[in-house]
C-alpha cells in the first residue's frame, strides 16, 4: 500500500517537472542494448548540451521519476530519505532551477505489460529509440509478439515532428516501423541502414594479443567517418555507438563531432567490460542481468579473441531469469552454442544452467571440460584453481 502511494506521488511530481521545464526527452527501450545505448547517446549529446541520464539502472516506475527529480541514490526504506526526495521535487516546482538539464536521456524498462505506456506518460519523448526485440521477461509477456507490442510504444506515441531511431539489423524492430508518425532514422551493420558501420576491426595489444578496442567506419548521407572505441571488444556495442550518433544527428551533431565524443564512451560495469584477472588472465565481465541474445553475443566475443598456444577460453554462465516456459529451451540453446563455438571449458551456476551443461555435453563438449555448481563462490574457487596464464 505504501509503495503504491509512493509511486503515485513520484509520478505526479515527475510529470509536473517535465511539464514545467520542457526538457527534451530521449527515451530508449528494447530487450537488450538499452543501457549501453543510453550511455552512448548521453556521451554524444553532452559535448553540446546539458544532459542528464538514468543513474545506474533507474529505468522503472520509481527509478525514472528519481532521475527526473535528480536523485542519484534511492532512499530505499528510509522515510527521511523520501521526505528529502519530495522536498527536492517541490523546490524544482516552486522556483526555477536554471541548471535543470536541456535533455533527459531516459532508459525505459519493461518487466511487465503496461510499463512502457506508464513511463512515456510521465515523460513523453521527442526521440524514441528502439534497440532490439528478443526473448526477455517472457515469464510475464508469454510471447515475443506481446514483447514487441510493449516495446513499440516508445515510437508509437511520437508525433510527426519527432524522431524514431530504429535498429535496422533487428527484423522485429523494423517490423514496427509503420506504427509511428515520426521521422525514422535507422542504424546498423546491414546495408540499407541510414547510419551504417563497416570495416570493423578488433585492435589488440602487441604483447598480450588481447583486445584493447574497436575501430570502424560510419557512413551517413555520403559522409564516411572513422570511429574508435577504446576498451571495448564486443561488436554488438557498435550498435549502441551508432544509436548515439543517430540521436546526435537529430540535434545537429555531425559524425566527426559525434565520433570524437565516443572516445569517452565506456559501458557500465557488467556490460562486456575487460578486467585483468589473476595469473595474467583476462576476464570479460558480462555479469549484468541477461537473456539469450546477449549471452550468445558474449560467447561469440569470447570465441573471437586470439589466445596464445595452450591457453584456454572459459565460459562461466549462471541462470537467465524471467524466461518462464522458455527457460529450459533457452538454456539448452546456450549450451549448444558453447560447444559449436569451441569454447574449451564450461562452468555453470544454478539449477536452470544445468540444462546448459547437459546440452553442451550432448553437442560434443567433453564431460571433464564441464563443471556445474549451486553457487558462484564455489564456482569461482574452482575456476581460480583451474586458470593458467593467458587464459
Amino acid at each position: 500500500m505504501l509503495k503504491t502511494i509512493l509511486i503515485y506521488i513520484l509520478r505526479h511530481l515527475a510529470k509536473k517537472i517535465i511539464k514545467k521545464y520542457k526538457s527534451d526527452v530521449v527515451g530508449i527501450t528494447g530487450s537488450i542494448g538499452k543501457t549501453s545505448s543510453k550511455e552512448a547517446i548521453a556521451t554524444v549529446l553532452s559535448g553540446r548540451f546539458s544532459v542528464r541520464h538514468n543513474f545506474k539502472n533507474y529505468n522503472n516506475e520509481i527509478g525514472l521519476p528519481l532521475t527526473i527529480i535528480g536523485i542519484e541514490r534511492s532512499p530505499g526504506k528510509s522515510l527521511l530519505g523520501w521526505v528529502e526526495v519530495f522536498i527536492r521535487a517541490l523546490k524544482l516546482l516552486s522556483a526555477r532551477d536554471e541548471k535543470y538539464p536541456e535533455i533527459l536521456v531516459l532508459e525505459m524498462g519493461a518487466d511487465k505489460p503496461g510499463d512502457i505506456p506508464y513511463l512515456v506518460d510521465i515523460a513523453p519523448c521527442k526521440v524514441g529509440v528502439l534497440t532490439f526485440i528478443s526473448h526477455a521477461h517472457t515469464e510475464y509477456f508469454k510471447t515475443i509478439k506481446k514483447i514487441a507490442q510493449e516495446k513499440r510504444v516508445i515510437i508509437s506515441h511520437l508525433k510527426s515532428d519527432e524522431f524514431a531511431v530504429l535498429n535496422f539489423d533487428n527484423d522485429l524492430v523494423m517490423e514496427n516501423k509503420n506504427v509511428t508518425k515520426a521521422e525514422i532514422i535507422t542504424y546498423g551493420l546491414k546495408e540499407g541502414a541510414d547510419l551504417r558501420a563497416t570495416d570493423i576491426n578488433v585492435l589488440t595489444d602487441e604483447k598480450t594479443g588481447w583486445p584493447v578496442g574497436l575501430n570502424f567506419k560510419v557512413t551517413y548521407k555520403g559522409s564516411i567517418v572513422p570511429v574508435y572505441l577504446g576498451g571495448l571488444v564486443a561488436k554488438q556495442l557498435i550498435s549502441s555507438a551508432l544509436a548515439g550518433l543517430a540521436v546526435g544527428t537529430v540535434y545537429g551533431i555531425n559524425l566527426v563531432e559525434g565520433g570524437q565524443a565516443l572516445s569517452d564512451f565506456h559501458p557500465l560495469p557488467g556490460h562486456l567490460c575487460l578486467i585483468p584477472g589473476i595469473k595474467n588472465t583476462l576476464i570479460i565481465d558480462d555479469t549484468y542481468n541477461s537473456s539469450p541474445e546477449p549471452v550468445r553475443a558474449a560467447l561469440e566475443t569470447l570465441a573471437e579473441i586470439n589466445l596464445k598456444e595452450g591457453s584456454q577460453r572459459y565460459a562461466v554462465l549462471a541462470d537467465m531469469l524471467e524466461l518462464g516456459m522458455e527457460t529450459q529451451n533457452a538454456h539448452r540453446e546456450i549450451g549448444l552454442r558453447v560447444a559449436e563455438l569451441g569454447i574449451d571449458f564450461l562452468i555453470t551456476v544454478g539449477e536452470a544452467s544445468k540444462h546448459t551443461a547437459m546440452a553442451a555435453h550432448e553437442a560434443g563438449l567433453e564431460e571433464h571440460h564441464i563443471a556445474s555448481f549451486a553457487d558462484s563462490a564455489t564456482a569461482g574457487k574452482f575456476l581460480q584453481d583451474k586458470l593458467h596464464e593467458g587464459d
